[in-house]
């Protein structure tokens, strides 16, 4: 983590008025959290390393190593649309209009493919990247956390 990311993450406590955001990434656990009444935020981090077991895997456990594994290899060729921020995921403007987006789907870069609702606001997520929509990973009107994968996109 740098302190452009840093400094990205405090804009986005300051501009939806959060007083705390915790970020966990590859082992580090970063926490800003606003002061009394300072305004300024208190970083906070955390590091750790998580052990294997010590134990043998049995065959049964290991195909089931290996097919996870197979699994991660497939989806790690998609790209994937994130949510930048805590709040709750909307599919469509409203209830009864049609999803921005449906799987198998082609998008643009600069096409909204979702909304995500944070503190009464209304916040359109664009694209980022031209390709076709292979998974949406969140329901409609689900909660989703800052980093969240919303889509998976095959890259065209």
């Amino acid at each position: 983590m740098n302190v452009k990311e840093l400094k990205e993450m405090i804009a986005l406590m300051n501009e939806n008025g959060l007083v705390e955001i915790e970020i966990e990434r590859e082992g580090l656990r970063i926490r800003l959290k606003k002061a009394g009444g300072s305004g300024a935020p208190e970083i906070t981090q955390e590091s750790y390393i998580v052990h294997a077991p010590q134990n043998v895997p049995s065959a049964a456990s290991a195909a089931a190593v290996a097919k996870e594994a197979e699994a991660a290899a497939a989806k790690s060729k998609y790209l994937e649309i994130k949510a930048p921020m805590v709040g709750t995921f909307y599919r469509a403007p409203a209830p009864d209009a049609p999803a921005f987006v449906e799987k198998g789907a082609m998008i643009e870069p600069g096409q909204v493919v979702c909304i995500i609702e944070a503190m009464k606001l209304m916040n359109e997520i664009k694209s980022e990247v031209k390709g076709k929509v292979v998974d949406i990973t969140v329901e409609n009107a689900q909660p989703v956390e800052f980093g969240h994968v919303l889509f998976l996109i095959e890259p065209a």
